[in-house]
């Protein structure tokens, strides 16, 4: 054996060397472990975190074994604290029923038949579910929301619009002629016009739309607070700005377009199935109207 490959198979010791780095403190979470809501995860910031049945808690949990307003969880200046606030399954924490408590790093917290984990703010443990939760809710390819934490987030913000009487609009945004594309240039090409369509997408939602791929080559944003009018103008930037990048999947230069169906919540007591089927139904309509266009659903 020479004396290079002798020194390719001896471990290198490392006098100073201090181990993984570790990051600053983060937000203090809860992890769903167990049940209803596996693999959810919140953060814990400034304002105190609702969990329960009802669309409007933080942290939603559809069962029936949990309270519409289950236990509210805060920060107090100096350490979180946990209140039950009434539910008909008593919240426990660490398998003890509790009315309040302080919650301390690695606290399991029984709300009916789920049971989440509370991770303080200066936990190693914080950084790897912080990851798993980008997983789960992310999607890879546009690093914009996927489908299904769209969805969840699209029933917590009709409960909210309805209750509050505020206007909820959607644009469903699909690209024009997306298959020949794929089919002349290939999928890697193809995913770069996502990515790049997706990048637009991220550059005109305001900070508190919800952007998310929901589909292959179909995007949604999801405009809190925001009617026709605000969702139609958007929809008509995003339209013209698509229009006018470049494009050049397989290194060829290629215009693409994109169509957008656009629709508002009906209220009163309008449904996720109701304003999904009108914003489809514009989609198609811009579609079959010859595409790169913007069509409103009635």
């Amino acid at each position: 054996m020479s004396a290079s490959d002798d020194q390719a198979n001896t471990t290198q010791r490392t006098m100073l060397s201090g181990g993984p780095h570790r990051p600053g403190p983060r937000a203090a979470c809860l992890v769903v472990i167990l049940g209803e809501g596996l693999g959810r995860r919140v953060d814990i910031g400034e304002a105190p975190l609702l969990v329960g049945r009802s669309q409007e808690a933080d942290l939603v949990l559809n069962h029936r074994s949990v309270s519409r307003a289950h236990c509210r969880i805060w920060f107090d200046g100096t350490s979180f604290r946990i209140r039950d606030l009434g539910a008909t399954n008593r919240t426990r924490v660490n398998d003890a029923q509790v009315e309040e408590a302080v919650l301390v790093d690695g606290d399991h917290i029984v709300v009916g038949d789920s049971l989440l984990k509370f991770i303080g703010q200066t936990s190693v443990e914080a950084s790897y579910h912080e990851e798993i939760y980008q997983l789960a809710t992310l999607d890879a390819l546009s690093g914009l929301w996927n489908r299904r934490h769209f969805m969840e987030t699209l029933d917590k913000e009709i409960a909210r619009a309805q209750r509050h009487e505020r206007e909820l609009a959607l644009c469903i945004v699909d690209v024009d002629l997306f298959k020949p594309v794929n089919d002349t240039y290939g999928h890697i090409a193809g995913d770069e016009v996502l990515r790049h369509i997706a990048a637009i997408i991220r550059e005109h939602v305001r900070g508190e739309d919800i952007a998310a791929r929901i589909g292959g080559e179909e995007f949604a944003v999801l405009l809190p607070e925001g009617g026709l009018a605000a969702a139609r103008t958007l929809a008509e930037r995003l339209r013209v700005s698509v229009s006018e990048a470049a494009f050049a999947p397989g290194g060829v230069p290629r215009r693409i377009t994109v169509s957008v169906g656009v629709a508002a919540l009906p209220m009163p007591d309008g449904t996720r199935s109701q304003l999904l089927a009108a914003a489809d139904a514009a989609l198609y309509r811009a579609k079959h109207g010859g595409r790169n266009q913007v069509c409103i659903g009635g």
